[in-house]
């Protein structure tokens, strides 16, 4: 592996959107040698160097975390999202944006419960909290609108997870745009929760893409070598109106050393423009 970037850059009309677990800062490490931040921190920074993403959907980021990669991806980009906790404090699923392409129209963020708007909740089994975060975007190059939803589902319950993709079904119905869903899913391709996904209006991105950038690597690795046996945990989910032009899992190493326990999935994507609009602004 190398750290070339997968896809780089995107110029109009394309996007180019990244989901990426970066694996929260712990003391208690399951691998000492691996799982420390301050040794993976520069991989982080390398990943996100060379590709750039339009838009770059993290979990389990903690503030620090969260406020390191705004510092990587720099001044043109802002971010939204806060704790999952009921003060705002816990780990994020921050979406990070490119202000240079993307307008933020408006943005909420949900508890994954019988109470989402009460922050901190919890009602479907996991024992915390678990959310999603939602923005609004219009693309300054096209014109196009579209949400985009980052989540990370519950890692123990299934019950839970299954709730989440009932709701997550119910946002992405009820948006009025394309929507794009990105995120840790904890859940496999055959799982409950990514067939009740699948039978709405989200469909996995990986199989409508027109090229397939990597093998289908299983993007949850421990820190291993990459490999390919069909247990996908992140995901990239789309609705109609979003063309995706490409998409890869990329289980880069730094000489043996990963980022993170999860591989980063990345897109290259096209939103339909509203009917009549000019063509794209090229910058």
């Amino acid at each position: 592996m190398t750290d070339a970037a997968s896809i780089g850059p995107a110029t109009p009309p394309d996007l180019h959107v990244m989901t990426f677990n970066i694996r929260r800062r712990v003391s208690r490490m399951l691998h000492p040698r691996r799982d420390r931040w301050v040794a993976r921190r520069p991989l982080v920074r390398a990943i996100l160097e060379n590709e750039q993403p339009t838009i770059l959907g993290v979990q389990e980021a903690l503030a620090d975390q969260a406020s390191f990669v705004a510092s990587v991806l720099g001044p043109d980009y802002d971010r939204i999202g806060r704790g999952r906790n009921r003060r705002g404090d816990g780990e994020q699923c921050t979406i990070f944006y490119d202000t240079r392409r993307l307008r933020l129209d408006d943005w909420s963020q949900r508890a994954l419960s019988d109470t989402p708007l009460e922050p901190g909740s919890h009602t479907w089994g996991n024992m915390i909290p678990r959310i999603a975060v939602s923005a609004d975007f219009t693309d300054a190059a096209t014109d196009a609108r579209f949400t985009v939803i980052n989540t990370h589902l519950d890692h123990l319950s299934r019950a839970s997870r299954i709730r989440s993709a009932e709701m997550l079904n119910e946002l992405a119905a009820d948006a009025g745009r394309p929507v794009i869903v990105m995120g840790d899913l904890n859940a496999r391709p055959r799982s409950s929760p990514i067939r009740i996904l699948t039978s709405g209006p989200l469909k996995d991105a990986w199989k409508l893409a027109e090229r397939r950038l990597t093998p289908m690597w299983d993007t949850y690795s421990a820190y291993r070598p990459p490999r390919a046996a069909g247990r996908r945990l992140d995901w990239i989910l789309v609705t109609a109106g979003i063309e995706v032009r490409a998409i890869g899992v990329h289980a880069v190493r730094f000489d043996g050393a990963a980022a993170s326990d999860h591989e980063p999935v990345q897109a290259l994507v096209r939103v339909q423009p509203p009917s009549g609009s000019s063509p794209p602004r090229l910058s």
